[in-house]
């Protein structure tokens, strides 16, 4: 039922109003009294908020709604509330026609996969006991969460000398971004700023193909610095002054280093590019390397002596903070990191960039190719990691084939320090996943 960032899909066929009411259902006989739900402004999310809220009451637990806001003021307001778990009702980045339910801990982590897996079997087996008549759960609004948040990043990060920030809230629930960035110090202007659960200005992820208006709007004025959100801001991207696009894995890399010293690690998926392992090295810091997934990088991050983590997709973890992907808090993070800096491009062009590769081949006997894929690898490689995937280290380089939790697709990465090498060990990694693929038939 639970994919890597909790229950996900289209509205209507995976996710439902009765689902939404057995998760809330299975939440309380799973031991949370109380429990915090928010939703972005998909055009789904009320109802499924109210069922949800329903689930919850029917067995006797208390709802606090914080109402529409983002991914990360719902993860922290459950702490904030004193309640045992929180849910955004949200899609993230996906299209508007689905939804998601993701489940917090006071901590500001994501369910893990334990806690993951009861919920499932209790929504499974359907052996929920309602609560008496006379003691039903109440539901009350939470006040003011949106503005704690944006309190708790300004006390956070450092406070900046009239940085002036474009930011693409993406007709999402990341308005909270302005609020913090002119805490801080910052001139704030604002790009499709009404929450609109249709996305109308933008696809909801905050691609390079999808802020090419950001990008423009910051290149054509004396903007600093683009902020980008997707649809419930736990994800953040960003545009140097010049309009350009700043690649995930280079603001990985420069968060990184910036809150690393040496003997530190840092958390990142196994999908991540060589260059920010090589701007760790330089500093004597190193790297723990996850499955994809902000859920898996987050369980890293609370170990001792990691300091950071994050996906190049634009999550970005500072578990001193929150375990939550705060995508508010890495925009102020980031105003503060190019107030101190200068220039995010100067920056950016620190970190080394190398050639990767990605290609995606069809199979309908996903399981069974990976399954061949890594009894090879694992053969014939000596350094291989099958935490998410096969992950084949080499002297220059790496392949990465691993399986879409999402699609018949079995993917193959690879990077190199040149582009032959990469183009190489592309051809390595496609050659073992075509094999497999024709002998499945």
């Amino acid at each position: 039922m639970f994919g890597t960032s909790g229950v996900r899909g289209r509205f209507g066929e995976e996710i439902t109003a009765g689902l939404a009411l057995s998760i809330g259902r299975a939440l309380v006989a799973d031991g949370a009294d109380r429990v915090v739900i928010g939703r972005d402004p998909r055009t789904t999310g009320p109802l499924l908020a109210d069922a949800l809220a329903a689930g919850i009451r029917e067995c006797g637990g208390e709802v606090t709604d914080v109402g529409m806001a983002s991914t990360p003021t719902i993860a922290r307001s459950v702490a904030w509330a004193g309640a045992d778990a929180g849910v955004s009702i949200t899609a993230s980045h996906n299209p508007p026609t689905d939804n998601g339910i993701k489940l917090w801990t006071p901590s500001g982590m994501a369910f893990d996969a334990d806690r993951r897996a009861r919920i499932t079997e209790l929504v499974e087996r359907e052996t929920f006991e309602p609560a008496a008549w006379d003691a039903v759960g109440d539901r009350e609004s939470f006040e003011g969460a949106i503005d704690r948040h944006a309190a708790a990043i300004a006390a956070a990060v450092d406070p900046v000398d009239g940085l002036r920030v474009l930011v693409d809230i993406g007709n999402g629930a990341g308005g909270v971004t302005v609020r913090a960035l002119r805490s801080i110090g910052c001139t704030v202007e604002t790009l499709n700023e009404g929450p609109d659960g249709r996305f109308p200005a933008r696809p909801s992820e905050p691609t390079a193909e999808n802020c090419t208006t950001l990008a423009a709007a910051v290149a054509a004025t004396d903007a600093d610095l683009g902020i980008a959100h997707d649809g419930d801001a736990d994800r953040m991207m960003a545009v140097d002054k010049t309009g350009s696009f700043v690649p995930g894995d280079a603001l990985l890399a420069l968060f990184a280093r910036d809150v690393a010293d040496a003997g530190d690690q840092v958390a990142m998926p196994v999908n991540t590019s060589l260059a920010v392992e090589d701007a760790l090295a330089a500093i004597d810091a190193s790297v723990v390397r996850t499955r994809v997934g902000d859920v898996y990088v987050a369980e890293a991050a609370r170990e001792d002596g990691v300091v950071f983590g994050g996906e190049p997709s634009g999550a970005w973890i500072w578990p001193a903070a929150t375990l939550c992907p705060d995508g508010p808090f890495a925009a102020a993070q980031l105003a503060a990191f190019v107030d101190r800096m200068g220039s995010l491009a100067d920056a950016v062009g620190t970190i080394e960039q190398y050639p990767i590769r990605r290609e995606s081949h069809e199979t309908t006997a996903k399981a069974a190719v990976m399954e061949t894929v890594a009894d090879r690898l694992t053969a014939e490689y000596d350094s291989v990691s099958t935490i998410d995937g096969v992950r084949v280290e080499t002297d220059d380089g790496w392949f990465l084939v691993r399986a879409s939790g999402t699609e018949p697709i079995v993917r193959v990465t690879a990077e190199a320090r040149t582009d032959d090498r990469a183009d190489e060990l592309a051809a390595v990694g496609r050659s073992y996943v075509t094999t497999a693929i024709e002998a499945e038939g």
